[in-house]
């Protein structure tokens, strides 16, 4: 029986439980509390260098990307993102490997003693995890996704050495403003002072560059002051002062990665004086990079792509990814989403790339039943559509209705992923499809 009523608690799931009631809001924007308890553990001045990572998508590549290069440099990373998919252990990485039970326990303990009664969230208490873990483990830098938004992130709560603005676009309306120029300026409040800035949207509202000259933060845009140019199997970088020919396409599948990868390589250039990174660990990175969910293809007589698109612009993408490689037979889509998402505004994006749908019911705070989900996607939903208990069914009844050179793609939710890639880690029915090479 998990215990909630005060910690010390033995395990990482009854610690876990207990922060999940421990806070009024699981969703509270500010860095008071934070700030606060991070200050009593000496942990708002790092040691190491930081990277601050934003962006509506985006996000987690470019944390892997930059993850993969500086390992095969040689140094110590430490590495905090969210959600996690199967482990909540992933979400804390130190070379590469994810924080034990034991590591985390221990972290959450020592926050608990510092807090002093301070309440704090399940997101507030993993950034200070993560901050703890990597200062006793010494890291050379970390690397910090930032989890909404950016300004009243948890994770703003430390000075970053170099921010970098992935993808912006709606998402999180009812906390971040209905506008891409009001979400823009609060993912911009990452930015410091005096310090480097990267933006990887190519085309990002007028208020972050606006935001950078108010506090007078060096931002470098995509376009204006670097670029990927693709050249065939290979693409070229183009920055300030450095030009990088022939590079290896990013090992992460999608249009999308190439801006991503190369947001990634002017964030390298902007630390380089401290983290200088050789040619063959660049090559290698890139080419070496993983990261589940993000258009992860598991090859076989019918091709199975998972994607953790939740999003319009993420939508739009996955629907152009998908059409730089079609497929001899159907495209199912294995949807389910959470209730606050434009849905309509996502299918409609996917829509081109469609044959059949199946929807999947959510089980989860905010997610929606099959039915519900048909109901918000009238105008623009192709027939045929199926509705399912769980992802996991709709899965097997896509299986079922393919035939070899089908396709099936499984998105809308992080929480649709996870469902699909723990199906695959139990392994329970030998006849459900996955290869277990």
């Amino acid at each position: 029986m998990i215990r909630t009523v005060s910690p010390p608690f033995d395990t990482l799931q009854e610690w876990l439980a207990w922060q999940e009631t421990l806070h009024p809001r699981a969703i509270d924007p500010g860095l008071e509390r934070i700030a606060a308890v991070a200050g009593r553990m000496q942990l708002l001045t790092p040691e190491y260098a930081v990277v601050t990572v934003a962006g509506t998508n985006g996000k987690g590549s470019c944390v892997a990307f930059l993850e993969s290069i500086l390992l095969c440099a040689g140094y110590r990373v430490g590495a905090y993102t969210s959600p996690h998919l199967l482990r909540y252990n992933e979400r804390v990485r130190i070379e590469g490997g994810e924080a034990g039970n034991a590591a985390l326990c221990n972290a959450f303990q020592r926050i608990n003693e510092a807090r002093d009664g301070i309440s704090l969230t399940y997101f507030e208490f993993s950034t200070l995890a993560a901050l703890y873990l990597f200062r006793q483990e010494r890291v050379d830098i970390a690397l910090l996704e930032v989890g909404l938004g950016g300004r009243l992130d948890a994770v703003n709560v430390v000075d970053p050495d170099v921010a970098l603005l992935a993808g912006i676009d709606l998402d999180h309306t009812d906390w971040l403003g209905e506008s891409r120029e009001q979400i823009g300026w609060e993912k911009a409040g990452i930015m410091r002072a005096g310090k480097a800035a990267v933006c990887g949207d190519p085309g990002p509202p007028q208020s972050v560059s606006k935001h950078a000259v108010e506090i007078g933060a060096r931002l470098f845009r995509a376009g204006p002051d670097f670029k990927a140019v693709r050249d065939g199997e290979k693409w070229n970088w183009e920055g300030p002062e450095t030009r990088y020919t022939d590079l290896p396409l990013p090992a992460l599948q999608g249009v999308h990665q190439l801006r991503n990868a190369a947001a990634v390589i002017m964030a390298l250039e902007l630390l380089a004086d401290r983290y200088p990174v050789a040619w063959e660990c660049l090559l290698a990175g890139l080419s070496r990079t993983s990261l589940p969910g993000r258009f992860q293809i598991i090859p076989g007589d019918v091709e199975l792509i998972l994607d953790v698109a939740h999003n319009v612009q993420a939508a739009a993408t996955l629907a152009e990814t998908l059409g730089t490689r079609p497929c001899a037979g159907r495209t199912s889509i294995v949807l389910g989403m959470l209730a606050d998402k434009d849905i309509d505004g996502f299918v409609e994006a996917l829509a081109p790339q469609a044959d059949c749908w199946h929807f999947a019911s959510l089980p989860v705070e905010r997610g929606l039943d099959a039915a519900a989900l048909v109901g918000q996607t009238g105008r623009c939903v192709s027939w045929p559509v199926k509705c399912h208990e769980s992802v996991y069914l709709a899965y097997l009844d896509a299986m079922q209705d393919a035939r070899a050179g089908d396709r099936i793609v499984v998105c809308g939710s992080f929480h649709t992923v996870a469902e699909l890639l723990m199906m695959k880690d139990n392994q329970e029915d030998p006849d459900n499809g996955w290869n277990k090479n």
